[in-house]
């Protein structure tokens, strides 16, 4: 009896794991986190040590302020505020075109020619109407 407990929960967890949306949420979250470090080194290797030669030298990361004992390092705060805003800026232009490439798809799919797709919605409309007037009797 439990071995057949636990056959069944061994195929009902691989059938969870090989479902499309948890297959896709994997391949996100590792593209995602390429994607991350991709951008945190365009902050932290290209645009931070250029902000700061605009800033006349100043390298974030090395501010800090000394309370006693106490090691205030708000410098890298600053640092990790400029790295969120610029992964957010890529995200939302990486999420605008992805958008926009799945719009496009969506209109003019490869398979399938306008007039295909007429026909398969004019029978749809045609065999719900024969159900709606079915009901309707």
């Amino acid at each position: 009896m439990l071995h057949t407990k636990a056959k069944g929960m061994l195929d009902e967890f691989k059938a969870f794991a090989m479902k499309g949306d948890v297959v896709d949420l994997a391949v996100a979250v590792v593209i995602g986190g390429a994607f991350g470090k991709i951008v945190s080194s365009l902050a932290s290797d290209i645009i931070m040590p250029a902000v700061g030669v605009l800033a006349g030298g100043i390298n974030f990361t090395e501010l800090r302020l000394t309370v006693g004992a106490a090691e205030i390092k708000y410098g890298i705060f600053i640092q990790s505020i400029i790295d969120f805003t610029i992964i957010a800026f890529a995200l939302f232009f990486a999420i605008k075109i992805l958008a926009r490439l799945k719009k496009k798809e969506a209109v003019v799919p490869m398979s399938d020619t306008v007039a295909e797709i007429k026909e398969e919605v004019r029978e749809e409309v045609l065999l719900l109407r024969e159900i709606r007037d079915t009901l309707q009797k």
